[in-house]
Parts: structure tokens; sequence; C-alpha cells
């Protein structure tokens, strides 16, 4: 057998290759490393009780217990919506498919600005709904309602985009052995489509509940900035700074850090023992 076929297929010399990864490297360390040590440096930068102290200021900790609220709203309304929009696209066939997958896609294409604005339009003081719901004594903008709203709209594609995907390469066979043995529609989706999909899925989540509780552009317009009521992590953290309070605007950014991180760590692991699982539904 001739030794062409195993030929290495890179082609650059050695001081090419070491540029471009030296090139990368400095890339990374510049724009992701060191903002992440800039961020953890300055909120220890006086030290453990300050960091402690910052923390526990009551406007930090209603910023840090509504953004859990929110996400925890948020990202189980997203993964129901997610299964059952993937279930639907993935394994039936209606007028409207690639309608509803294109709505799907719209967060990714829209302005977070401009969806939190929309929400502003729909329900604000000036709008056709806003003052009905308010003599209902309901409040959605300016309010938690109008910031689980907007964190929905901009995180709802990331589980079904995960999911679509591996389905779709899955196809309907195993479904329709299932059928075939006598088992109903429940059953069939919890017993074969769940666990086929429940590495991609956990996968999906973790990134709808990191990219909710990071959320910035369309909570900032919907949420007023009402201190201790409607501001979120984010949105204190830019308070804290505008008001120069460095160490606790660095202290509530670290958590967020934290949980970059954390997210990061569990993606790699979900990417390194189910990656053949997951590969499918990240080709999009």
């Amino acid at each position: 057998m001739s030794n062409e076929r195993f030929k290495n297929p890179i082609t650059e010399s050695a001081p090419v290759r070491w540029t471009l990864i030296a090139a990368v490297l400095a890339f990374l360390s510049l724009f992701v490393l060191t903002p992440l040590v800039i961020v953890f440096t300055e909120a220890f930068s006086k030290g453990w009780e300050e960091y402690i102290l910052a923390l526990q200021e009551p406007d930090a900790v209603k910023a840090i217990r509504l953004t859990l609220l929110v996400a925890a709203i948020a990202v189980p309304a997203n993964l129901l919506f997610g299964l059952a929009a993937s279930w639907a696209i993935a394994k039936f066939e209606f007028r409207g498919k690639s309608f509803l997958i294109t709505l799907i896609d719209l967060p990714f294409s829209v302005s977070p600005v401009i969806s939190g604005l929309v929400y502003v339009l729909l329900f604000g003081a000036n709008s056709f709904l806003g003052p009905i719901l308010k003599s209902y004594g309901m409040q959605i903008v300016f309010a938690v309602p109008g910031i689980v709203l907007a964190t929905i709209f901009v995180t709802f594609p990331f589980v079904a985009r995960e999911l679509i995907p591996l389905m779709q390469d899955q196809g309907t066979g195993d479904e329709e052995a299932a059928i075939s043995l006598g088992a109903n529609g429940w059953q069939t989706f919890w017993y074969v489509t769940l666990p086929n999909v429940k590495w991609a899925l956990l996968y999906g989540v973790l990134l709808c509940n990191a990219r909710a509780m990071g959320e910035f552009g369309a909570v900032s317009v919907v949420s007023g900035h009402i201190r201790g009521l409607t501001n979120t992590m984010p949105l204190h953290v830019e308070i804290l700074y505008n008001d120069y309070n460095v160490v606790g605007a660095f202290a509530v950014a670290s958590l967020l850090a934290l949980l970059a991180l954390l997210t990061l760590v569990l993606r790699t692991v979900l990417e390194t023992r189910y990656g053949s699982e997951l590969s499918a539904g990240q080709k999009h």
C-alpha cells in the first residue's frame, strides 16, 4: 500500500503553524483571559472582607435573587418549548414547518434591545394593552413579568436548536417501532425519544441558563432600573460601576464570571463524554 495515503494533510511549515498558534493564543489572552483576570483582581482588590460585604449589600442580594428567579422561570419554560418544538419539527410534517424554524431563529438575528423595546410598545403605559392590564392590577413593563418575558424571548432558541438537528438525524424509526409494539404517544416520548436526546437537552439547558442570567440588553429596556426591585445582576453591575463602586461592581461581576466558567466546564465535560450524541445537535 502506498505511503501517499498516510501523508500528513498539514502542508504548512512548522514556523507558519507555530505563528498561527501564537497569534490565536495572544488573541485569547488579550480578549478572554485578561478581562477575566481583571474582574477577579478588582473584586478582591480590597480583600475578602470587602468582597463579602459587597455581595451581602441589600441591593446586591436582591439582584442575585431576582436573577435566579428569572432563570428559574425562563429556563424550564424554554425547556418545555424546546422539547415540544423539536419533537414537532423533527418527527412530523405539517404546513408552516419552515416558518416555525425561522421564528425559532428570530432572537439570534434581532438585537436584544429591539426585543425589549417591542415589549415596552406592547405593554407600556402608552400602549393599548398596558392600561387594560394595569386596571386589573397587572404590570408587565418595569416589573418582574416584563423581565421574565424578555429573558424567555432572547433565550428560547438555545434548547430547540440543540435538539432539532439531533432529532432529525435520528429519524423516526425508534418511535415507529415503539408504536408498533403497542406504546402510546406519551410512552414513546418518555421511554424512547427523551432518552435519545437527554445529553443534548442538558447541553441546551446549560447554554440557556447562562444566557438567561447574563442577559443585559432586553432586560435593561423593560426593567426600568429600579434598585432592589427590577435590577438583575448585570444591571446592578452597571449601576455600581456608574456610582464608582468598583469593588462592588466587580464582586457581582465575578459571580457572573464564575457562572460562565462553570458552564464552560460542564459543556466541556458533556462534549468529552457524549460528543457523538451532541455532534448532530451542533451542526447549525
